[in-house]
């Protein structure tokens, strides 16, 4: 039975130790010039020493390089990743061909982890992109479990399933929020940061919140709600899926360990003993012990009928 990944997004180096430390096998990490949504910036100076402490603990680095590109940001990027190759990172995650285009410029191959958000959706797109390199396909969160299960069996690449964590549902490269004070006469907060607090709440559902952020790369609407998939995980194990995503944005540093360690625990369980496996409910209460009580965990989209 395969041992899948547990990868998580992190936004320091000091955090990047901490889930490491806590049994992720894998951390993603960047800096917004190139990546988008990530919980902090790891510059590229820094990512010597994040390789190196990860590789000591046979953990691997994925710097996300999965920006919308403009021209501007091209001019830099072969720079970027030959520095990204030299510190020796396990692979890139992107969306633009250009990135792909860069790469083979490069003096050796450089792994590519295929990730085009909501666009993801099907396995012969996935083979087409393990034939430009890519060696790995992160999966729109919009599939169901039956999808994600046959998605792997036709897949000619690795498959990564998201499995805990909030989720993009809307980006904009504009300053929506700083747009709308703007017309409301108000002065726009200097604040860009992702901690600060705002929401949009529609006025038939009053309940749901869902947090906006700005950033350099615009605006993002998440999800009013958080994956868990916790209690699940023997049937990814089982649909042999290669890697489990818990995504760290918008989340203290405390609550993604506590949630690294209880994925963790729970893998290793039932590798350990198939037949015998049963769920310890303190595993998932350890979660829902810091969990926001204004976000539910859910199953997501994975139960749930879709169609494209």
């Amino acid at each position: 039975m395969k041992r899948p990944e547990l990868v998580i997004s992190c936004g320091s180096i000091a955090e990047l130790k901490q889930m490491i430390l806590a049994g992720a096998d894998a951390v993603i990490i960047g800096e917004d010039r190139y990546g988008l949504r990530l919980p902090g910036e790891v510059k590229l100076n820094e990512i010597g020493e994040a390789v190196a402490y990860a590789h000591e603990r046979n953990a691997k680095v994925y710097v996300a390089v999965n920006n919308i590109l403009d021209n501007q940001t091209l001019e830099g990027l072969q720079d970027y990743l030959t520095a990204l190759q030299s510190h020796g990172v396990d692979a890139i995650i992107f969306g633009d061909p250009a990135v792909v285009m860069t790469v083979r410029q490069l003096a050796a191959p450089l792994p590519l982890h295929w990730n085009a958000e909501m666009t993801s959706t099907n396995y012969a797109t996935a083979n087409y992109w393990g034939k430009q390199g890519a060696v790995r396909v992160v999966l729109a969160r919009e599939l169901n479990m039956e999808q994600v299960l046959a998605f792997k069996e036709k897949a000619e690449i690795a498959v990564e399933v998201q499995v805990h964590g909030i989720t993009n549902i809307y980006h904009s490269k504009r300053e929506l929020v700083k747009n709308y004070m703007a017309h409301q006469g108000k002065q726009a907060e200097e604040n860009r940061s992702k901690e600060r607090g705002l929401f949009l709440i529609e006025h038939e559902r009053r309940d749901q919140r869902y947090p906006v952020y700005e950033d350099r790369n615009g605006t993002h609407i998440m999800s009013s709600e958080d994956y868990c998939m916790l209690e699940n995980l023997p049937e990814f194990i089982d649909g042999n899926i290669d890697s489990l995503k818990i995504e760290g944005l918008l989340k203290s540093s405390q609550y993604n360990e506590t949630v690294v360690r209880s994925y963790r625990a729970a893998i290793d369980a039932y590798l350990a003993n198939p037949e015998g496996y049963e769920f310890q409910q303190e595993w998932l209460d350890a979660i829902v012990a810091l969990q926001d009580p204004e976000r539910e965990l859910s199953f997501g989209f994975f139960y749930k009928e879709q169609v494209y």
